[in-house]
């Protein structure tokens, strides 16, 4: 159902400078950027390394655009840092049913448009042991783009 961890989102205040940091400290580079208005977050995904199921491993950096978001409300009440953990999976829908039927509360009835376009929906963190978990299911892969899933 799983097949790996595909990224942990981080929340930041400032994200170039995050960006900054990560590329200074560990050598990571941005794979890709973009504005996710319904999130309300500006990203920039920093791709770690492949995976056995021809996935990646990334981290997603996570900049509030507005103050409604989820990110600003999150920063405001934690500060930066990890956000959550997001697992890969071949089939977001069918892997939501599966821990929905075991009792895990799905914070969205459809999967949405998340990074790079992959199809994305949330767990309730109350029924992960305090965890916000995203699961992904990765957009088709190109040879230019190998995307995220």
């Amino acid at each position: 159902m799983l097949t790996r961890i595909d990224h942990i989102g981080i929340a930041c205040r400032d994200l170039d400078a995050t960006v900054e940091f990560y590329r200074a400290t560990y050598g990571f580079e941005v794979h890709h950027s973009e504005v996710n208005e319904e999130q309300g977050v500006r990203e920039a995904m920093l791709r770690i390394n492949g995976t056995d199921d021809g996935g990646s491993s990334w981290i997603q950096l996570l900049e509030p655009i507005r103050e409604d978001s989820p990110v600003a409300k999150w920063l405001a009440k934690n500060g930066e840092g990890v956000h959550h953990i997001a697992f890969g999976t071949a089939d977001v829908d069918g892997a939501a049913r599966t821990v929905g039927d075991r009792g895990v509360r799905v914070l969205y009835d459809e999967p949405r448009r998340g990074s790079m376009d992959s199809r994305i929906t949330f767990l309730h963190p109350k029924d992960c042991h305090g965890v916000l978990t995203e699961l992904v299911t990765a957009a088709q892969d190109t040879p230019e783009d190998p995307g995220h899933g």
